[in-house]
Parts: C-alpha cells; sequence; structure tokens
C-alpha cells in the first residue's frame, strides 16, 4: 500500500483546523495533544491504523466493534461506489435491488428465516426502532396499556435519549434526567462478581434472570411492552452468561407476553464465532438489533431483524402500518456495501475464523493469570474479551484510576482502543491471525507488566 506521509504545512493545517472546529465524541472539544488528544489517522490496513508519520498502530477493539473485516478493503468500496454510479438514493415508495438482496441474506442468518428486515442508520436508531415497534406490535394486538421496556443496569444501547434512558453506559446519564417514561432496569449479567448473595455463577445466574420476573411483577404485566438485553455487554465488562440465562430469559418473556428484544449493534455478523451471538443460546428474539459491522464500518448502516409473528401483526388495514421511517435507511450504497461484507464472509469463512482465534486468544490470555493485578480473563465466544485488572484478588477491589493510567501505556505500546476503567478490552478485526493475536497478547502482557 501507498505509505507517503502527509507533509508537514498540510499536517499543521489539519491540525489547526481539528483544534478550532471539530467536536469530537466523548472528548474535550480541541484537544488534540499527543498525550491525551486526538490521534490523526491517514490510512489503514488489516487489524493496523496508521498515523501522521506513518506510524502504525494496533487496533485493538475494530474501532468501536465495527471493521470486522479489517481497514483497507477496497472490494467493499468498489461495491458501493458501483452502486452510487447506478443510484444513490431511492426514493419513498421504492426500493433499490442491493437492499433486497441484504435484507434476505441477513434473515437467512437470523434464528427465524421468515424475518423481515426494517433498515435504518445506525445502532441507537436500531435499538429506538425496535421498542417502537415492540410498542406498535401490542397496540396492533389490542393491548395499547403495554409501553414499559425493561432493560439492565449500566447497559449500553445508544446515547439517543430513549437509548440512553434504556442504559447509559457505565456512567449514569443523570444529568440528563428525567430520562423515558416507562424505563425499568433490572440487575445485569456479572460472572465475576456474583450478585444476590450467591457463591456460584449458576446460582447467580438464575437469580439475574429471575430479576425480569419480579420486575415484570412489580411493575404490572400488562404495561410492560419489552425487554431489552445485549447478548453479551461490553459496557459492563463482556460478562458471558451461561446457558441457562437467556433461555430463562425467553420462558419469562413467554410467560407474559412481554417482546424480548436482542442488542446486537456489536455481538452481530460474527464477533462471537456465529452469524448472531443469541443463537449460542438456542434462543430466538422477538427483534434482533444490528448495525456497525454489517458493512464491516465502511458506510454507515443498522436494522432491526424482526421474526415472522411480529412482522405479521403489521399487514392489514392502514391503522396496522409502522409509520415509522430513517431517511437513511435502506440506503442503495450502504446495502451494497452490506452485501459485499457478507459475501467476503461467507467466502473467507471469516466466521469460523472468528471462533478459531477467539478460542486461540482465550487461551494465551488466561496465561495472564500469573500476574497478581489480573482478577479475571473473559470471552471464549469468538473475539470479544476482556482483561479484567484489580488491585486485590482475593477482595476482588478495583484498581485505582485505570482507565486514566492504560491511556498513556496504551499509547507506549500504539495500541488504539477503549481504555476501560474495568481493564483491558480485545475485540480485533475478526480477520486476525494467529501471529497477529501473538502480537497483541504480547503489547497487552507489557501493558500489565507496567501497571
Amino acid at each position: 500500500m501507498s505509505t507517503q506521509p502527509l507533509s508537514g504545512s498540510e499536517l499543521e493545517d489539519i491540525k489547526l483546523m481539528a483544534q478550532k472546529h471539530f467536536w469530537p465524541h466523548a472528548k474535550p472539544a480541541g484537544d488534540i495533544s499527543e498525550e491525551t488528544g486526538l490521534k490523526t489517522i491517514t490510512k489503514g490496513e488489516g487489524i493496523w491504523l496508521y498515523d501522521e508519520n506513518d506510524q502504525p498502530w494496533y487496533d485493538t477493539t475494530s474501532c468501536l466493534w465495527l471493521v470486522n473485516l479489517g481497514h483497507g478493503r477496497t472490494d467493499i468500496a468498489d461495491a458501493a461506489y458501483a452502486q452510487m454510479k447506478e443510484v444513490s438514493f431511492t426514493p419513498m415508495g421504492s426500493f433499490s435491488p442491493p437492499t433486497a438482496k441484504l435484507s434476505a441474506k441477513i434473515a437467512s442468518y437470523s434464528p427465524d428465516k421468515d424475518s423481515r428486515v426494517f433498515f435504518v442508520s445506525g445502532g441507537a436508531e436500531a435499538n429506538e426502532t425496535a421498542i417502537k415497534m415492540a410498542r406498535k406490535y401490542h397496540i396492533n394486538n389490542g393491548e395499547s396499556s403495554r409501553y414499559k421496556v425493561i432493560s439492565r443496569r449500566n447497559s449500553y444501547h445508544g446515547a439517543t435519549y430513549a437509548t440512553m434512558s434504556m442504559g447509559g453506559g457505565t456512567r449514569p446519564p443523570y444529568e440528563f434526567e428525567p430520562l423515558m417514561p416507562g424505563s425499568v432496569k433490572i440487575a445485569n449479567y456479572d460472572s465475576y462478581r456474583y450478585g444476590f448473595s450467591t457463591i456460584s455463577e449458576e446460582q447467580a445466574s438464575e437469580e439475574y434472570a429471575k430479576d425480569l420476573e419480579r420486575a415484570i411483577l412489580g411493575h404490572n404485566p400488562s404495561t410492560v411492552s419489552a425487554f431489552i438485553a445485549e447478548p453479551i455487554s461490553t459496557a459492563t465488562g463482556i460478562h458471558v452468561p451461561n446457558k441457562a440465562y437467556f433461555q430463562m430469559i425467553r420462558e419469562i418473556c413467554d410467560k407474559y407476553g412481554v417482546l424480548m428484544i436482542s442488542d446486537e449493534v456489536i455481538t452481530g455478523f460474527g464477533r462471537t464465532g456465529s452469524w448472531f451471538a443469541i443463537e449460542q443460546w438456542d434462543v430466538t428474539p422477538d427483534i434482533i438489533t444490528f448495525a456497525k459491522a454489517c458493512t464491516s464500518g465502511y458506510l454507515p448502516i443498522g436494522g432491526a431483524i424482526a421474526t415472522k409473528k411480529i412482522s405479521d401483526a403489521f399487514i392489514g388495514d392502514e391503522s396496522k402500518t409502522f409509520t415509522h421511517l430513517m431517511t437513511f435507511g435502506g440506503n442503495p450504497a450502504s446495502t451494497a456495501a452490506g452485501v459485499k461484507t457478507l459475501e467476503i464472509m461467507e467466502d473467507e469463512h471469516v466466521v469460523e475464523n472468528s471462533k478459531q482465534m477467539g478460542d486461540y486468544l482465550m487461551s494465551k490470555l488466561e496465561e495472564l493469570y500469573k500476574y497478581d493485578i489480573v482478577g479475571h480473563v473473559r470471552g471464549g465466544k469468538g473475539l470479544l474479551n476482556a482483561v479484567e485488572i484489580v488491585k486485590n484478588k482475593d477482595s476482588k477491589e478495583p484498581y485505582p484510576n485505570l482507565a486514566k493510567k492504560l491511556g498513556p501505556l496504551y499509547n507506549k505500546y500504539k495500541m488504539i482502543g477503549l481504555p476501560s476503567p474495568i481493564g483491558i478490552q480485545l475485540a480485533p478485526p475478526i480477520t486476525v491471525n494467529k501471529n497477529e493475536i501473538d502480537d497483541l497478547v504480547e503489547r497487552t502482557e507489557n501493558v500489565i507488566k507496567d501497571l
């Protein structure tokens, strides 16, 4: 690949523009310092991102858990470009061929092969769509009293008002209160610090599931619309529930007529070694949401996959119609990129690679238990892992000011990722090979040694 760095004057101009006018997400505006600020990334290839000095950085979390096929895939760019030359946007009352093709491909991977796909522009929109879809589903079935949505504390379903109300990440959004009415929280799954005064994960798992039933009963089942959860929550530290947990969740939802929404914005499309993570629990949700990796991050996309049972409830007279739209939902260029992404995944057996390399990464990370500050290594389902760093292994006391200490160490070992107050999260592109896994583990171990 061409690796010509930016000229000094070009770089200075770009940095000055960013400092004066670019407002970054979740960062202080104007901070582009080498120590704490934004990095200038000029290109990427595979697992690597290159800065303005042509210095390679290891992309430890596939940017935001989405560049699953790695950087520099010109075949995806070519597919989007070819579609743009044909038609870049279609009006209301029409659709483009790649939009239809992608909906059929996605349905073929979902637990219900007769599903229908409602396209939007991203993950937050997908989850907003799902909860609105659930509400309308109940209205169409004569249960207009069902409006409450149950979610798990400290989960993350997006940063818009409704999705923020359902989660909020690791820092509750108190400054934006009052939040969406009808948002009910239950305990989130923790495979390390078992809740409910239990002494085993099996006992804790049962109590975590029963917490949903307690919430439904406490809020009157006839008012509860849906329950939403990520199969594996990154915001809370990548805790993988045991087999019984989601099966109990499915049974409880069925018992009380509550729709089950699986948020697979991060876990979908091969990240966990299967097309959708929830299938590894042998469960069929009513709605699956997706985004990010459907185009490997090359163009924005998102959507809600509704089972035939759910989508059929919207067929009939005008009152049944789901009067909901997003301007860029089903955009021809984005869906063309999506079709090409999924074709590549099939041709290159990427989902299988995610499972095999995930098993290998997990085995290598478990060797890090030899360090006193490594409290818990999590993963075991594809390439979605975490190494929790603690101050004391016996008490499981958190390591103080960890995120602030990890930032400079990531820079030292040329890792781009998301330093967490919990530990080190690892989710490289799922095209990664063994040598690249070994490199990642070596860098991770160096960070742990320095800590």
